[in-house]
């Protein structure tokens, strides 16, 4: 994934509600702000667009709330933020949802999937040519991330586990430069828009393996508090509304589509042959019956599992972390992966189904 750290600033959605008159006080409840980040990555750029654009502000409008969009400079930061309760909302990989508010307790709800890594996270080396011919060697990845996962699910493709390699960390804003620049780093993993460069700008550089390998595990999602959503569905029903809104304009195909993927590459800090390259590896759920289909599925669930083992591994559920059903997955058919007695990441499709009827 690409997290870009650049500064946009902050959209505002200032959606005019009258103000809740208290029975029995003099004056007025101040109306309440629900604020939902984003940082620098291709499919995450629409929420940006959207909110500067006065469509998200319409929606808001609909349901009487108000919602800010604000663009975060660090995306770790960011689900802290979301985690200690100071966002109401975070554009995350999927996974990170599990291990950092989930596994910290959280009660933490996916109510919107807006893409998946079709080949923007990848493996290139500078020596070999297949993931087999990894073993015993190291690679370097920022780890605990999207990245460690790729390369273990390639590694665990190729009949192989993270203990037939020796990982060495570096993170995002370092691994690029390295890799162009010191001979000793043969072989990495990486995101776009940094993958494409390492895999185009060193000679000899060969990309031996991309989550293109591995459809729909690397997806990028949308969380909220599970209690937000119980006490405020507007604010899913507004906020999924204004998205499939928006993905409708980009997939348009005209010159509306155009003009917003101008705007959205020039929102990321670069032009719109980099922002065009890294949505061809990027597979967007367009529609809400794409993105439904994907959260209801059994496929689906078999992803959780892979991602929730590996969190496991590599500690990322804490020393408290006794086995992979440290957490409870729950899935829109009542199905639940670990522990029932901790669900803290439900996944939730009703909003999205409810935009695929139109009853948003």
């Amino acid at each position: 994934m690409s997290f870009m750290k650049k500064t946009l600033g902050t959209f505002a959605s200032a959606a005019a509600i009258a103000a809740t008159l208290l029975v029995g006080s003099i004056g007025a409840a101040e109306a309440r702000t629900y604020k939902i980040g984003y940082n620098i990555y291709v499919g995450f750029m629409p929420y940006g667009w959207m909110a500067e654009n006065g469509i998200l502000d319409k929606w808001a409008k609909k349901y009487g709330i108000e919602i800010e969009v604000i663009q975060v400079n660090d995306y770790v930061g960011g689900i802290n933020q979301f985690t200690a309760r100071e966002l109401d909302g975070m554009a995350v990989a999927s996974m990170d949802g599990l291990t950092i508010p989930a596994a910290s307790g959280v009660d933490t709800t996916i109510m919107l999937a807006g893409d998946f890594s079709n080949g923007n996270d990848g493996i290139v080396s500078k020596g070999v040519g297949d993931i087999a011919s990894l073993k015993g060697e190291t690679v370097h990845l920022f780890e605990l991330t999207v990245s460690h996962y790729l390369l273990s699910r390639a590694l665990e493709e190729n009949g192989m586990s993270l203990r037939d390699v020796s990982t060495v960390n570096i993170t995002d804003a370092d691994i690029a430069p390295a890799y162009l620049g010191s001979s000793e780093i043969k072989h990495a993993v990486a995101w776009n828009p940094m993958l494409l460069s390492m895999e185009n700008d060193v000679a000899g550089s060969k990309r031996i393996f991309d989550s293109a390998a591995t459809p729909e595990e690397i997806v990028d999602v949308m969380l909220m508090h599970t209690d937000t959503l119980e006490e405020t569905p507007e604010l899913a029903k507004a906020f999924v509304g204004a998205w499939y809104e928006t993905m409708a304009i980009m997939n348009g195909g005209d010159a509306a589509a155009e003009s917003m993927i101008a705007d959205l590459a020039d929102m990321s800090g670069g032009t719109v042959e980099e922002y065009k390259a890294q949505l061809a590896s990027t597979k967007m759920y367009y529609t809400p019956a794409e993105a439904m289909e994907l959260m209801n599925s059994k496929r689906h669930q078999t992803t959780w599992d892979f991602v929730r083992k590996f969190s496991f591994d590599v500690g990322l559920f804490g020393e408290q972390a006794t086995s992979p059903d440290f957490v409870g997955i729950a899935f829109p058919d009542g199905t639940i992966l670990g522990d029932p007695n901790n669900v803290k990441l439900r996944i939730n499709s009703s909003f999205t189904e409810m935009a695929s009827k139109g009853e948003l």
